[in-house]
């Protein structure tokens, strides 16, 4: 850590003070602070105003329990959280993940990562995340029903449409969503738009599904034709993850004209030289729900390989792309090392944080195209926040319509970040320098106009 501001780093040592253990948060926090002294430097209201202080600090954050009942009728207790981050510029916004591993400190990054990325969409959304230790994995429908309805009667109290509007994450998919609104709608006996990824039959748009894998693509290709004069056509692209992210990114990048040839789940991870075959993924993880075993022993060209600590997995392959879409910090510096000694020219984030901060600055030192999560994902908030304008008008758009605005978001959203660093004198492929400063701008604006709050 090399703060070269003395109120950034205060800010720091103070947040690390405050947030012993919280790993994730603070490497998140250090990676925007450490971009954030350029514009203080620029701007002395920002530290006699105590913005980063303000920023830094969530406005409000909810924990409770949630209590349910398995089929075996035995009471099961997990814990539920709803972090409201930032408010500056709209109502709270962001995903609800239900996995073992959440925390304050996950839930703590993720949201002050999706301030960030809410305002680089341009639309009216400020940020928030939450979620639960629970795993739907190996559970029936009706304990996820369940599950869903106890964690939404405690929720409710703290949500609303023009409040906080949750989404999906990890864990929480269509079924989810759907259990949590049709309790929401129970318990206040209204029906708003107080969740997005909703059902297409009581008010879902079309598109979010793959809203972003297809939006992380958009970007991508953006980044390839500014700053390499290049593109996906004729490529070979290694991609971890085999959800939601991943395989839409993985079905846009071979419309765009390139070679998928890696995904990967939590117990290893395939390579399929000829190419994903999109079709049967989607079988095997979203008819099936089953492991990725299943598709090497339905398709002869995949190989699969059993995780193991200190292998590279997906990146040790020799490609042109790579985009990390399952979890965070799954690429450390010795994989962005493999990537570039193998000739990668991009790195683009689906997933939030999946790049370690050492690795992430060694792929932009190297003038690797690197664009970080908050900026190369935002599709998926960025088609919530549609989803919210088609339920505010009660109207619904066609696939081709939200597709097209998703597109324009993220070339946008791109320009934003690229321009700001070269504002900024940073090199013009430094886009998390660019992605940070350009989103947190806007919220700064807002807070400054704002008040004290």
């Amino acid at each position: 850590m090399a703060f070269k501001n003395a109120y950034v780093k205060s800010v720091y040592e103070d947040l690390v003070k405050k947030n012993e253990g919280q790993k994730e948060f603070l490497q998140a926090a250090q990676e925007i602070l450490e971009s954030l002294e350029l514009i203080v430097e620029k701007r002395p209201e920002i530290e006699r105003e105590h913005i980063l202080e303000r920023f830094v600090e969530p406005e409000r954050l909810i924990q409770f329990r949630v209590a349910w009942l398995d089929d075996n009728n035995v009471v099961r207790v997990n814990r539920g959280y709803r972090v409201q981050y930032n408010s500056a510029i709209g109502p709270y916004k962001g995903g609800l993940r239900f996995h073992p591993s959440v925390n304050q400190s996950i839930l703590k990054f993720l949201g002050l990562e999706q301030v960030l990325k809410n305002s680089l969409t341009t639309l009216p959304m400020g940020g928030g995340k939450g979620g639960s230790d629970f795993d739907p994995k190996g559970k029936s429908d009706k304990e996820v029903m369940r599950f869903c309805q106890a964690f939404m009667t405690e929720l409710y109290r703290h949500i609303g449409a023009d409040t906080d509007v949750p989404a999906g994450d990890i864990g929480v998919g269509g079924r989810e969503v759907a259990y949590m609104f049709g309790q929401y709608k129970r318990l206040r006996n209204e029906f708003t738009g107080v969740l997005t990824g909703k059902g297409l039959s009581f008010g879902g748009s079309l598109a979010r599904t793959q809203a972003t894998g297809y939006g992380l693509c958009y970007f991508t290709q953006e980044a390839l034709k500014t700053l390499k004069n290049d593109s996906f056509k004729g490529k070979t692209v290694a991609v971890s993850g085999a959800g939601n992210v991943a395989t839409y990114a993985i079905e846009k990048a071979q419309s765009l004209g390139a070679k998928v040839v890696t995904c990967s789940d939590s117990n290893g991870w395939i390579y399929d030289p000829e190419g994903i075959d999109v079709a049967l993924l989607k079988e095997v993880k979203e008819v099936k729900r089953a492991r990725l075993t299943e598709y090497a022993a339905a398709r002869k060209s995949a190989q699969y390989f059993e995780k193991k600590n200190g292998e590279h997995g997906v990146w040790q392959y020799k490609v042109d792309i790579a985009l990390p879409c399952a979890t965070q910090n799954e690429l450390n510096l010795e994989d962005a090392k493999m990537l570039v000694k193998n000739g990668v020219i991009a790195v683009c984030e689906g997933a939030n944080m999946p790049t370690e901060l050492e690795a992430a600055h060694y792929l932009i030192d190297n003038g690797i195209i690197y664009g970080p999560g908050k900026a190369s994902n935002a599709g998926g908030v960025a088609t919530s926040g549609l989803e919210m304008c088609q339920n505010s008008a009660r109207l619904s758009w066609t696939f081709e319509e939200v597709d097209s605005k998703l597109e324009a978001i993220m070339k946008n959203i791109f320009h934003n970040a690229h321009n700001t660093a070269v504002k900024y004198g940073v090199r013009e492929n430094d886009l998390l320098t660019g992605a940070n400063i350009a989103g947190f701008e806007k919220v700064c604006d807002a807070m400054l106009a704002q008040g004290v709050f």
